[in-house]
């Protein structure tokens, strides 16, 4: 017995009749599954963050056309900036969030000249002559401008297949504003080509400080950094401007101050974050077809067939886009290299103070 037991302890059975012992069964090796990379991870749930913002922009403009059923340009700017401001305001209050440092706050600035004040004053003024459709693709240039900016102002380097499928993509964007418009520009262009400069540094300042907060925190203090200024503005507008508050009026009202100006904003700059600037901004070629789409089913516009048709272009510039490396900063020799849009001391943006 005391063989028996050794045998069998030893990994053998031993087999009566004198036979050679045998080794015992081992059950069947599982190797675990690879856990996926933290690079990896970050990518998706960065595009999928940005995807959420572009979906929550492409309303901005039938949001737009129906607050100016009922409200003046300036009041429905200042109604939109003062009731966003007054709700990040009050997150930043509850959450005890400390004010940034003195280091961002340039580039707070320069989100709020560009975000929070220029783009939605620009895009309201065009929109008292152009029609949403019209608005909505010649703001499909934005992608393109936020990519130049974002590789003059950090030093990105976009390969010549992102560049091509990028340009590409903005001119088939244009030809299309272009023929719905009668093949010139009008005013309201030139409002819009004001707005697509301003958004353009907004939101590239935006993405780099979203690398050293939250990207709520972002939209939240440039906000209210404009705060005084939306509700002085707002007070001094509903005076001077008609107001009729129709249901239309009210929701676009509403749906630009918290979907546009805020919580779109806020997923928006965490995708950038993730993924990166360049990156990010080409997926806003799908907004001005969404916008096209809201348009016809919330506004009654009519499109031509040239939509479908400019649709289908700008998906596959989108498809090559996203597949096209977007190169990286330059890094001195012997230098730890991370993603852009991480941290390099390895922490996740949003934790960092």
């Amino acid at each position: 017995m005391r063989a028996q037991d050794s045998a069998t302890a030893s990994g053998t059975i031993a087999v009566s009749g004198g036979a050679e012992p045998r080794p015992a069964a081992r059950p069947p090796l599982v190797r675990p599954r690879p856990a996926p990379s933290p690079v990896r991870r970050g990518g998706v749930l960065g595009t999928v963050m940005a995807a959420l913002g572009v979906a929550a922009f492409s309303l901005t403009f039938p949001a737009t056309a129906w607050g100016l059923e009922g409200l003046g340009p300036w009041s429905l700017v200042g109604c939109r900036l003062a009731l966003a401001g007054l709700v990040a305001g009050g997150a930043l209050a509850a959450l005890r969030v400390p004010p940034p440092g003195r280091r961002h706050w340039p580039g707070l600035l320069v989100v709020a000249g560009g975000v929070v004040f220029g783009f939605p004053l620009l895009s309201t003024l065009a929109l008292r002559t152009s029609t949403t459709s019209h608005a909505a693709v010649v703001v499909g240039l934005l992608p393109l401008t936020t990519a130049v900016y974002a590789a003059v102002r950090t030093g990105s380097r976009p390969t010549p297949r992102f560049w091509t499928a990028a340009v590409v993509g903005a001119a088939v964007i244009v030809v299309f504003a272009l023929q719905q418009s009668g093949g010139a520009p009008t005013v309201g262009d030139l409002y819009l080509f004001g707005a697509l400069l301003v958004c353009a540094a907004g939101y590239g300042e935006g993405a780099r400080l979203a690398g050293h907060m939250p990207g709520w925190q972002v939209i939240g203090w440039a906000l209210v950094a404009c705060l005084p200024l939306s509700v002085a503005g707002a007070a001094v507008a509903m005076t001077t401007e008609p107001v009729h508050l129709t249901a239309h009026a009210v929701a676009g009202a509403l749906w630009l101050a918290l979907g546009s100006q805020f919580l779109g904003l806020v997923v928006w700059y965490r995708g950038m974050a993730a993924i990166g600037v360049a990156r990010a901004s080409q997926l806003q070629l799908a907004q001005p077809l969404l916008t096209l789409v809201w348009s016809v089913l919330l506004l009654g516009e009519h499109l031509t067939w040239a939509a479908p048709a400019a649709a289908v272009a700008v998906l596959v510039c989108i498809g090559v886009t996203q597949r096209a490396s977007t190169g990286a900063k330059r890094v001195p020799e012997g230098a730890k290299r991370v993603p852009e849009g991480a941290d390099p001391a390895g922490a996740n943006p949003e934790e960092r103070p």
